[in-house]
């Protein structure tokens, strides 16, 4: 890529900027704004606040600004709409990193739940459904006092829509796209007296698409320019899930809900070999199921209790006959044990049991006071993969405090600490600190240090396998692992005046004991291994002595009547400390993935007509400078540019019976963008150039408060409906 394009879009964020300031003005008192401002949060304290008054800073991406820009996932939608993120997709889930540390260390929450996945730190996004959600809310940096064990980076927080209204609701959203990229969502709410049900029903499917045939030729024993290897393989996901409510009193309230998740990617089998002969697809199971309840006994206490069970198994679906080490049909162990056609072998079976108690109590002397316990036990069984008859668990319970207190109208504190108590590992304290402080109405500064806890993981410890990647990799866990902590600190101020809010936050954040997969030598192996397979790499989970991560984030967004426009900039370093086995001395090495800079970018106009339309078109840029890792290449910098539209036909004779209609359109990378790196390096980024998706939604909603069947704390979503 050019040096002139690849500072386009910085270019272009710097004039959004001028724009901005110089368009400040006292008739900027936009309405659009104003409510944005108003959005009601938990994510920070656990607690509610206004997005203008929440004491630790939280970025929050809206229902309007997620059906604006049409992302047909969440690594779209985050990677597009904020410059913190960046993900590399790949068979075994998202490789996402949020502020310059990758899954393990970034905590999803879907309705304030754990998001349970590859507890490895790789999880599957496909289980989230864009059209449920209401709103994405984002914290950063160490969050483990309140939440305990994976938010050293930050805390993703996914708010879904929720339906509680008389009636009855119908939702069904049909969207197509390039490479045979299909998704379908279909909700069904039953609401009478007490009771309510919510179904959801989702299903993605692409196609996959290949942006080079070439095989890295330092892999390789000679060129291969005729792989069959893709860039994304085929692959098919659904979802069915069900939530259940029960309100006997105004002031209590039940609920159980539950789901299971299918997902299988069909992977090309080619001529080489050692590089892309594929002789089984893989499958993923999941399953969840949740009770709890929220009793408030009046407007200064309230309660909740949340029990959930969750389920991710991984396994083989073999499309050719093969000869695999494992158990025959009497369980016993056997070398190259033959697999037919249609056969499967599990690989990994997770499961997850967490309950929580919480009490949230208004004091005297304008205190909050959060408080709770959890119960935690992870159950991991992998009888290839292993040791000590292919099953580990693993246990911890947690007590946790949080006063958030005002002494005053321009000055906000919040103090938390957390007892964790691990089988393994035993107790720790984790303790945190912040503070707000508003001057004025349009001036808010904040400051937060807080201390991350996170121990590893049953498969950081005892997982094994070997893959075929261009050469034979052996990864291995590591028994001897010790618990990580972190150390984050961080200072912003945001201004939010008419229409205009800007925000900036520097940060750094120092992680002891940083677990990673580290290169060893081959010597090093299992004997076993050396002696099966001439390994090309080995890999295992070690502790860094050391690491960190410090950068500056900046947000600006600009509102006036039918037009907003605005963009975010992330600049990062990271640094870690690690010991060279090889030449027994200590080495400086980047975090696997770091960019110094990242972007994006947004103009919108949404205007409605006299006739019954309204109109959204937005244009938005991300881009990112080069990605680096300790192997197999650099990620080539990247910018990426979007065209959506959205079409609402506001028909007062369909509104009359319930039925609201819309329509979205799009085109993503206008300038056809693509990453050509040989398979087995490093990607800047996967898209496959110029793409182009359709989407159609139809909703019908029969009953009380028909245009409002979902519950939402912005007002300007009720008027939108309206």
């Amino acid at each position: 890529m050019k040096t002139t394009s690849r500072n386009t879009l910085w270019r272009a964020l710097a004039a959004g900027v001028a724009l901005v300031c110089s368009g400040l003005s006292a008739q900027a008192q936009d309405s659009l704004a104003t409510s944005r401002m108003e959005e009601v949060v938990v994510t920070g304290t656990g607690t509610q606040h206004r997005l203008k008054d929440v004491p630790v800073q939280t970025e929050v991406i809206t229902r309007r600004e997620l059906e604006q820009y049409g992302g047909r996932s969440i690594e779209e939608i985050l990677s597009g709409l904020t410059a913190s993120f960046a993900f590399n997709e790949d068979d075994m889930g998202s490789q996402m990193q949020m502020n310059g540390l990758g899954n393990a260390y970034i905590l999803i929450l879907i309705d304030g739940k754990r998001l349970h996945g590859d507890n490895g730190g790789q999880n599957d996004l496909g289980l989230i459904d864009p059209a449920r959600i209401e709103r994405i809310e984002i914290v950063k940096g160490a969050a483990s006092a309140l939440y305990g064990s994976d938010a050293i980076a930050g805390v993703i927080n996914i708010i879904t829509r929720k339906y509680d209204r008389d009636g009855l609701l119908l939702e069904n959203t049909t969207r197509g796209g390039s490479y045979g990229d299909l998704r379908q969502h279909n909700s069904v709410g039953v609401a009478f007296g007490k009771f309510s049900s919510l179904t959801n029903f989702q299903l993605q499917h692409s196609d996959g698409w290949q942006n080079t045939a070439h095989e890295d030729p330092a892999q390789t024993e000679f060129p291969i320019y005729d792989s069959r290897n893709k860039t994304v393989n085929r692959h098919t996901n659904w979802q069915v899930a069900e939530r259940l409510t029960y309100t006997p009193l105004s002031n209590l309230e039940f609920y159980a809900e539950g789901s299971v998740y299918r997902k299988r990617i069909y992977r090309p089998s080619g001529k080489y070999a050692a590089v892309d002969v594929k002789t089984y697809d893989l499958q993923y199971k999941n399953a969840s199921a949740a009770v709890g309840g929220k009793w408030t006994p009046n407007d200064r206490v309230v309660v909740t209790l949340d029990v959930d069970w969750n389920r991710h198994a991984y396994e083989y679906v073999f499309t050719d006959t093969t000869l695999v080490d494992g158990y025959d049909p009497y369980g016993n162990f056997t070398h190259y044990f033959p697999y037919f056609p249609g056969q499967t072998n599990l690989q990994s079976d997770q499961r997850r049991t967490m309950g929580h108690l919480k009490g949230v109590f208004e004091l005297p002397a304008r205190n909050r006071l959060s408080a709770g316990v959890e119960v935690r036990h992870d159950w991991l069984n992998a009888p290839m993969r292993v040791d000590n008859g292919g099953t580990v668990t693993d246990h911890t319970e947690a007590l946790y405090v949080q006063d958030e207190y005002t002494p005053w109208r321009m000055l906000q504190l919040t103090g938390g600490l957390r007892l964790d108590r691990n089988q393994q590992f035993g107790f720790h304290l984790t303790p945190k600190l912040s503070a707000m402080l508003k001057p004025t109405e349009w001036l808010r500064l904040r400051a937060a240090w807080s201390q991350g806890f996170k121990t590893p993981t049953p498969k950081e410890q005892h997982y094994r396998y070997v893959r075929e990647m261009n050469g034979t990799y052996l990864y291995l866990g590591n028994a001897d692992l010790r618990p990580q902590t972190s150390n984050y600190a961080s200072v912003g101020a945001e201004v939010s005046v008419g229409g205009l809010s800007f925000s900036v936050t520097g940060y750094i954040n120092k992680v002891v004991d940083m677990i990673n997969l580290v290169t060893i030598p081959n010597y090093r192996a299992p004997e076993e291994y050396q002696t099966q397979y001439e390994l090309h790499k080995t890999r295992q989970y070690q502790n860094l002595e050391n690491a960190r991560t410090v950068g500056v984030d900046v947000n600006v967004r600009y509102s006036f009547q039918d037009f907003a426009v605005g963009g975010s900039y992330s600049y990062l370093d990271t640094e870690a400390n690690l010991y060279d086995t090889s030449h027994d001395r200590m080495q400086k090495v980047v975090i696997d993935g770091m960019a110094h800079h990242k972007g994006s970018c947004f103009a919108t106009w949404n205007h409605r007509f006299r006739r019954p339309y309204r109109l959204g078109i937005g244009l938005y840029g991300r881009a990112s400078s080069k990605r680096y890792y300790q192997l197999n290449g650099n990620g080539k910098a990247y910018q990426i540019w979007r065209l959506s539209t959205t079409h609402d036909i506001l028909c007062r004779a369909l509104q009359s019976h319930g039925i609201t209609l819309r329509g979205e359109a799009g085109v993503d990378n206008l300038f056809n963008y693509v990453d050509r790196t040989p398979h087995g390096l490093h990607l800047g980024t996967t898209t496959p150039g110029t793409t182009v998706y359709a989407s159609l939604t139809l909703r019908f909603n029969q009953g009380k408060n028909k245009f409002q069947s979902f519950k939402t704390n912005s007002k300007q979503n009720y008027n939108e409906e309206n």
